[in-house]
């Protein structure tokens, strides 16, 4: 990541005399949010040629000001979940780019990186034992998270196609399937239907809503019908193939820490966990 110190602040003089453009008091201030470039896990490659980030690697982002502290604390935006996504349309400098269209590993690591510039690169919080379950604080370092650009080709079983699609043959019933990477918009609306599903007090079906929202089609055909037969009825080692070939195809960030319980010294990798506090670290005001 690299700081930009030039792109944002004040008005050139040319544009400030200019009696059609509307001035603003500083008071004697004169701020200049920095900016950084944060590098995309998808180096822009699964974008449609339509897409601002269509081949870009990195994307240009101010660092988070109070502004941006009340979206995030908004009862109203966070009632709506909207909130992040507020806070990531203000911050990305290009406003051509709306922040739903982008892919969820490209989204996570704009979150990693204003979790970072503006409170720092320790995160504390409290996590439950695996092994144990006795609770503990415990930090994690954010500048230790590793960019996986993700596998295109894994033994032949995972075919890269056009638009940023994928294909694979289930190995059981031997299903050609086309799936997609889902983005900012899609995660959205599969935790929707799960709410919409636990408030109905129905199964969450956490496993089928996110493979019906990845399938594209299904031996060639594309109707809903097809999909949520397949989603329904394909044996486990199938379903457990596909998600695993989204997770070998999905550029994101690594996140996952060595964990050492403090009480019953159990290891093992944990991914960071994103709670409430990540952006509202346990500090004294």
């Amino acid at each position: 990541m690299s700081r930009n110190r030039d792109r944002l602040g004040n008005p050139s003089p040319q544009n400030a005399a200019a009696p059609s453009q509307p001035q603003t008091q500083n008071h004697g201030f004169s701020f200049v949010v920095p900016t950084e470039f944060v590098e995309l896990p998808s180096k822009g490659r699964f974008y449609s040629p339509e897409h601002p980030l269509y081949n870009k690697d990195t994307i240009e982002i101010k660092q988070m000001t109070a502004r941006e502290e009340d979206m995030l604390t908004s009862r109203s935006l966070l009632k709506k979940g909207i909130a992040l996504d507020r806070v990531l349309e203000s911050v990305i400098v290009d406003k051509s780019i709306n922040p739903i269209t982008l892919l969820v590993g490209d989204r996570n690591a704009l979150i990693i990186a204003m979790r970072v510039s503006g409170y720092g690169n320790i995160y504390e919080t409290q996590i439950s034992c695996p092994a144990c379950s006795a609770k503990q604080k415990y930090q994690f370092d954010l500048n230790e998270t590793e960019v996986f650009s993700g596998k295109s080709e894994v033994d032949n079983s995972i075919k890269e196609m056009d638009n940023g699609l994928f294909s694979t043959v289930l190995p059981k019933t031997s299903v050609d399937v086309v799936f997609r990477l889902l983005n900012g918009g899609d995660e959205k609306r599969v935790s929707e239907q799960i709410e919409a599903s636990r408030k109905r007090n129905r199964d969450e079906n956490l496993v089928t809503t996110q493979l019906r929202n990845l399938i594209v089609s299904v031996n060639g055909d594309q109707t809903a019908a097809a999909i949520n037969y397949v989603v329904e009825n394909i044996p486990s080692m199938d379903a457990r193939h596909l998600r695993l070939a989204y997770k070998l195809t999905a550029p994101d960030l690594d996140m996952h820490h060595h964990f050492n319980c403090s009480s019953c010294d159990h290891e093992q990798e944990l991914e960071v966990p994103l709670t409430a506090d990540f952006f509202w670290p346990d500090r004294r005001i």
